[in-house]
């Protein structure tokens, strides 16, 4: 009775955000990929990869990987030459979901596949940055870049907004599994634990920077072209993801967060967000295959009782 009663608010706020994703031209949220055929790929259901990309605060991660990403002069300098971004930001926002649904919850095949049309695509992004430095997507530091802003950015909203984060024999298995995407990407030196992720991240910090094409993407970043009624909730999700940087990337974005503030009001209210669009919108379709193609029952759906408990702008 109570589901039933609930059910109009429960669409309409699933609907709300599907039509965010795509950019407010249809109710649904088109999904590329979805197969009940196959095998559990790459990680499968004991995985820690399915735990964290199954959980929404990997909106908060991605979002908090652009803002890195921004940084590095030669990664903006393919986004500004090569990217659609301004012009069709949602198509990419849903390429990128699209590569990393694949390669996470796909079959073995869906993620060679994604990791072969990314290899194609980066064959073609090159040129030279505004500094004249020359600079390609192939280029296997960049890939690493990437990678380690991702993998960082999605580790560190699940442990600050899950309500299941992870234990640190666990952030270590997740950041070794996730490498095995950027290896075959083409990255080296990928980091195969916590230690070495925070580690590679410090040590690139000599090479970012705040330049031209960074702060334009910033400045698309906190004001996308998005539809009155999402602002607020978009405007929550920034200040998550900007609460999550090192205070280093705040302080080179020109981002300051005040910490009680974030820890003591941002972050409540965007765990409850997140608590409300999980009830919203139920387990991820994708999910829901993978789980399908396992053997196993349905994922879980978020109880509404207990609410109270990011193609981005990289080089893909």
């Amino acid at each position: 009775m109570l589901g039933s009663t609930f059910d109009p608010v429960r669409n309409q706020i699933a609907d709300s955000f599907r039509r965010i994703l795509t950019g407010g031209s249809e109710p649904a949220l088109a999904v590329a990929w979805i197969t009940d055929d196959g095998d559990d790929g790459w990680f499968g259901p004991d995985s820690v990869a399915w735990r964290v990309h199954g959980d929404l605060a990997t909106l908060v991660g991605g979002l908090r990987a652009l803002l890195l990403q921004t940084l590095h002069p030669l990664a903006m300098a393919g986004v500004a030459q090569h990217s659609a971004y301004r012009s069709d930001p949602f198509g990419r926002l849903q390429r990128t979901a699209g590569f990393l649904v694949a390669t996470i919850f796909g079959t073995t095949a869906d993620a060679e596949a994604a990791v072969a049309t990314v290899r194609h695509v980066h064959e073609r992004v090159r040129g030279t940055a505004p500094d004249g430095r020359p600079y390609a997507a192939t280029d296997p530091h960049l890939i690493t870049f990437v990678h380690v802003t991702e993998v960082d950015s999605f580790l560190a909203a699940h442990q600050a907004l899950s309500t299941d984060p992870l234990s640190d024999d666990d952030a270590d298995r997740y950041v070794a599994e996730m490498g095995e995407i950027a290896r075959r990407l083409g990255g080296e030196d990928v980091p195969t634990d916590v230690a070495s992720l925070r580690r590679w991240l410090d040590e690139v910090r000599c090479e970012l920077s705040l330049g031209a094409d960074a702060r334009r993407a910033l400045r698309f970043l906190l004001n996308p072209p998005l539809p009155l009624f999402a602002r607020p909730a978009y405007a929550l999700v920034a200040s998550a993801a900007i609460g999550l940087l090192p205070f280093w990337a705040q302080r080179a974005l020109y981002l300051p967060a005040v910490p009680a503030v974030d820890r003591l009001a941002v972050r409540p209210a965007m765990r409850s967000a997140l608590g409300v669009l999980g009830w919203a919108l139920g387990a991820p379709p994708q999910e829901e295959a993978a789980r399908r193609r396992a053997g196993l029952p349905s994922g879980a759906e978020p109880a509404f009782g207990s609410l109270a408990d990011d193609e981005a702008l990289d080089l893909r």
